[in-house]
């Protein structure tokens, strides 16, 4: 697996992402979420075998607060670690941010 930023904007395998995990809020209206990257503070993508696994995307100030906007694991790689790697990847952009956010809902 390999982290990296996620720079350019392809929206089949985003659309196709957030999907999979049933996130038709986003997929719905593709014009919004291209925005909502392109307007993100930082977004790392998780490729394996240049296949996207996962995305995190962070938005906030980047100086006293960070907000985990979007965390996803496609469901074909999920339990291998791959969004605590995301995560931990992403809170190491932000050294001295004292408020990482990162809210949840109680659904599957």
């Amino acid at each position: 697996m390999e982290i990296r930023e996620y720079s350019v904007y392809r929206e089949p395998e985003i659309l196709n992402l957030y999907a999979s995990v049933g996130w038709t809020a986003y997929t719905g209206d593709p014009a919004a979420l291209k925005l909502g990257f392109a307007n993100a503070l930082l977004t790392l993508a998780a490729y394996e075998n240049n296949t996207l696994a996962g995305i995190i995307r962070c938005v906030g100030d980047g100086a006293t607060v960070v907000l985990i906007q979007d965390i996803l694991v496609h469901p074909d790689f999920q339990r291998r670690g791959i969004g605590t790697a995301l995560l931990t990847s992403a809170v190491s952009h932000f050294p001295r941010v004292r408020q990482i956010q990162l809210c949840t809902d109680n659904t599957e």
